[in-house]
């Protein structure tokens, strides 16, 4: 996966819990994920139309009701929902669902193995400002997902960033690149 599809992916709160339910077997009709999921009526719905613009998840063609369809997993939605279930599965409390379910968690990640600037990581994420990346990685900082580091080496001392702990699995289960 690259790191624009895992933006687009998640920029929607539950798309990676629904992606990560029908990789586990979940049915891919609208009330057993909502279930599972506990979202909102709204923001379920936004999420599962967000899947199929991805072109993730498709409806079953023949099955379900025209109110009630049924979705299936493209061949790049089966992709998208491995990496979905292992980072899921890393991070399986509500407290940690909850900094998933943001936007920038995953993506900033993702990019963080190693130690990176904030401008690096502003530059792998193009369309993130810099406020909300600033917010982001206050967020991770403060549930030890990310490490701040002031860099002392060159002449001019600079922070970079890198993910530990559950951040960094959550890391290695995107598996940038690989």
């Amino acid at each position: 996966m690259d790191i624009t599809l895992l933006v687009k992916l998640t920029s929607r709160a539950w798309s990676l819990n629904i992606l990560a339910l029908m990789h586990s077997g979940v049915s891919g009709r609208q009330a057993p994920l909502l279930a599972a999921t506990s979202a909102s009526r709204t923001a379920f719905a936004a999420s599962l139309d967000h899947l199929v613009q991805l072109e993730l998840l498709e409806r079953n063609p023949g099955h379900g009701h025209p109110l009630r369809p049924e979705f299936r997993l493209t061949p790049a939605g089966t992709q998208a929902a491995r990496i979905a279930s292992a980072i899921i599965q890393v991070a399986p409390d509500d407290a940690t669902h909850k900094l998933l379910r943001k936007s920038w968690t995953v993506p900033i990640l993702a990019l963080t193995g190693t130690p990176h600037r904030f401008s690096a990581i502003r530059s792998d994420l193009i369309t993130i400002t810099d406020r909300a990346l600033s917010a982001s990685l206050h967020q991770l900082e403060d549930h030890d997902w990310i490490q701040r580091d002031i860099e002392t080496s060159g002449r001019m001392p600079f922070p970079t960033y890198r993910a530990v702990k559950t951040g960094f699995a959550i890391h290695q289960a995107v598996g940038l690149g690989q």
